[in-house]
């Protein structure tokens, strides 16, 4: 199921019998899901059908830690993310339940990892991670065991200039509406919030 057809099929969702009208719970699912993928089309590392042989030879050559997003191909979750590894590329899916996304895992684990309003919050989160861990300068945790190694992404195609100079503008300052900026530049950097 593409994450087209994931938003079609809540669109399609009628548990209130007024004609045309949707309840309030499916109104605010397909809400959250739309501006999810909103924010993850303006990054430019989502491909989108992309099938999982196409990924893993997009990313064959790349640099470890080389990630993309991509539509699942597995009919109960939205989105994968495929990723360079040490042993090669591989594919991690993406859950989507109650309104919060987070990583596919065994059951035992899945309580204890993070939940986010939008998968590019969950992307950023193991890029910042990554970095973190990538800099340290004690050997103990640099060592420590990362579920998921994301540090580069892989574009569909290259950015503008002006998306590179946002995305470090965001590495610097949570508040945009400080800066001694004209409103529309403001506006311009709050259209798209994320450090990666």
């Amino acid at each position: 199921m593409t994450c087209q057809e994931a938003t079609d099929n809540v669109d399609s969702i009628q548990t209130d019998q007024r004609p045309g009208r949707g309840s309030p719970t499916v109104d605010i699912e397909q809400d959250r899901i739309s501006a999810a993928m909103a924010d993850l089309r303006s990054t430019g590392w989502y491909w989108g059908a992309l099938k999982a042989n196409e990924a893993n030879e997009k990313l064959q050559e790349a640099s470890e830690g080389t990630f993309l997003v991509r539509d699942s191909s597995h009919r109960d979750y939205f989105l994968t993310i495929s990723v360079k590894t040490a042993l090669g590329p591989t594919n991690l899916r993406i859950e989507y339940r109650d309104g919060k996304f987070r990583l596919d895992s065994l059951i035992l684990v899945k309580p204890k990892l993070q939940q986010f309003n939008s998968v590019v919050h969950l992307v950023e989160h193991y890029v910042l991670l990554c970095r973190v861990i990538q800099n340290a300068q004690r050997p103990a945790l640099r060592n420590r065991g990362v579920q998921l190694w994301l540090t580069k992404p892989f574009y569909t195609e290259t950015p503008s200039l002006q998306h590179f100079c946002r995305i470090n503008i965001h590495k610097v300052t949570r508040d945009i509406q400080e800066l001694p900026l004209p409103t529309k530049l403001k506006k311009y950097l709050s259209e798209y919030k994320y450090q990666v």
